[in-house]
C-alpha cells in the first residue's frame, strides 16, 4: 500500500485467458474461472494489507469459507480479462467480498462473464481457528466497503427433489 491518500476502490486485477485452460468445449475450463477469481483475492489481500510479510509476521491469513460463482458467459483463449473487486462488509473477523470478471474493462464490456461472491475468515494458522483483524486491516476494508451489486446474495437455485 502507498503513502497516498486512500483509494476508494480496489485496483482491477488483469489476466490473459492461457490455452491450458481451454476445455474440451473450445472455452475457458469452469475451474480457471475461479484460479483467476483467487489471484484476484491475493490482490485484493495485497492491497489491504494482508500480504506474504503480514502472513510471515503473524502466521495469520485470509482464508475461504464459502463461495458462490456464477459462470455467465464463454471466454475464449487469449481474452484478456478484467477483474473487480468489491469489498461488501467487514467485521472483527470476517470480510465479504466480491469478484466480478470481465473481457476487457468493465466499461467496454456488455456485462461481467462471471461473477464470484465470497466469506473470507481471517484465520491464525498456529491456533486454526478464527482470529481478529488487525484493526488498520479491519479499517482499510471498511473504508472499501460498497454497495451490494444486485446479484449478491442470491442463492442456488432449488428443484424439487423427487417424492418416494
Amino acid at each position: 500500500m502507498s503513502d497516498a491518500a486512500p483509494a476508494t476502490r480496489l485496483p482491477f486485477f488483469e489476466q490473459t485467458v492461457r490455452p491450458e485452460w481451454i476445455d474440451y468445449n473450445g472455452h475457458m475450463s469452469e475451474a480457471f474461472y475461479v484460479l483467476v477469481f483467487g489471484h484476484a483475492t491475493d490482490a485484493m489481500m495485497i492491497e489491504t494489507g494482508l500480504d506474504s510479510a503480514y502472513r510471515e509476521r503473524t502466521n495469520c491469513s485470509l482464508y475461504t469459507a464459502e463461495a458462490h460463482v456464477r459462470y455467465l458467459d464463454e471466454v475464449s483463449e487469449g481474452a484478456e480479462l478484467t477483474v473487480r473487486t468489491r469489498i461488501l462488509g467487514v467485521d472483527a473477523k470476517k470480510v465479504r467480498f466480491a469478484h466480478e470478471m470481465y473481457v476487457g474493462t468493465p466499461e467496454e464490456s456488455e456485462g461481467p462473464v462471471a461473477t464470484t461472491e465470497l466469506l473470507g475468515i481471517h484465520v491464525d494458522q498456529g491456533a486454526g481457528r478464527a482470529a481478529p483483524l488487525p484493526e488498520e486491516v479491519r479499517e482499510r476494508l471498511a473504508a472499501l466497503t460498497e454497495e451490494l451489486p444486485e446479484w449478491a446474495g442470491r442463492s442456488i437455485a432449488t428443484v424439487p427433489r423427487p417424492r418416494a
